[in-house]
């Protein structure tokens, strides 16, 4: 063998092994995490635990082994702070009735001689309604996330589902039905009827002297929407009114008493139907709730299971 290939053979394993301790490197880099930054880790977490339970851990300059571990610490503090809102928020809108309830038995108690039964009861009544509804608010909200179905979803005409819960309900505000017969979509009568009812009742709050509900097929979605004559939803609220025990002000005005969860309850069902929600401007000057559903031939048979609500997301 000459010398030039000889030489060639030492440059190529010298350039072997060189690229190998630099591979070797990058793995020990990228898959054990180094201690100092463990003990980094360690001491922000304990700094977080000994708090009020939020806050976040700083990602590693470098791609280390530890970045991949870092995003999913940091995701399960925000998962956790999410949680904590939520148990003060529910807490909150709990208690607030049961206050309401308190005082009055209390005044009550303090002046039976001058206190009327039939109003005590009638208001305790009330406050107990009010609790109740943030309950099954609540539980509603509940089990969608964790994607329990109360029924198998079946063909349903959406169109029907509105003529029948409609005409159960009342309100100081006339309802005008704009229906095309025939409009099918795979779901849960219940649950489609509550975000109708959802809507409804928000509507009833800011309606001056109409209400119309539309339901018609465009191609492959079936639409339902609700338009009011109030004052509307300013574009950059429009988002917002979707998270739970998110009102507006004039909501507040109107029905200070509301939890705030009816709106976020029809998102969630919406989308365990494989559809949308969302707000537009409505032709008679208010607000124009719309709800999009994947529609089917009626006599379609085959109906998937619904999917989770919230599936995804955080």
């Amino acid at each position: 063998m000459g010398l030039r290939a000889r030489l060639s053979d030492s440059m190529t394993s010298a350039l072997t092994s060189a690229l190998l301790m630099r591979v070797g490197w990058l793995a020990h880099r990228l898959v054990r995490p180094e201690p100092v930054l463990v003990e980094r880790v360690r001491r922000r977490l304990d700094e977080i635990n000994s708090g009020d339970g939020s806050g976040r851990i700083q990602q590693p300059e470098h791609r280390t082994g530890m970045a991949p571990l870092a995003e999913s610490i940091n995701a399960t503090l925000d998962h956790a702070a999410r949680c904590s809102r939520f148990a003060s928020d529910v807490s909150h809108e709990l208690r607030s009735p049961l206050t309401a309830l308190r005082v009055k038995l209390e005044e009550a108690q303090l002046h039976i001689p001058e206190t009327g039964l039939d109003e005590l009861l009638r208001e305790g009544l009330r406050d107990i309604d009010r609790l109740e509804s943030v309950i099954d608010d609540l539980l509603t909200s509940c089990r969608l996330r964790a994607g329990i179905a109360t029924a198998r979803p079946r063909p349903v005409d959406v169109s029907e589902v509105v003529k029948e819960d409609v005409s159960r309900q009342s309100g100081p505000v006339p309802v005008l039905l704009r229906l095309q017969p025939g409009v099918y979509v795979n779901g849960v009568p219940t649950q489609l009827g509550r975000i109708l009812l959802n809507l409804l009742s928000n509507a009833q709050r800011h309606a001056r002297r109409s209400i119309v509900v539309t339901v018609r097929r465009d191609r492959d979605i079936a639409e339902m929407a609700v338009d009011d004559d109030g004052d509307g939803v300013p574009p950059a609220d429009r988002e917002r009114l979707f998270e739970r025990f998110v009102r507006s002000e004039k909501s507040l005005r109107v029905d200070p008493h509301g939890a705030g969860l009816g709106l976020a309850i029809c998102r969630k069902m919406a989308s365990a139907h494989g559809g949308t929600i969302h707000i537009e401007d409505s032709a008679a000057g208010g607000a124009r709730f719309v709800v999009r559903l994947p529609a089917i031939d009626p006599v379609r048979r085959e109906v998937p299971v619904l999917a989770a609500a919230g599936s995804g997301s955080a």
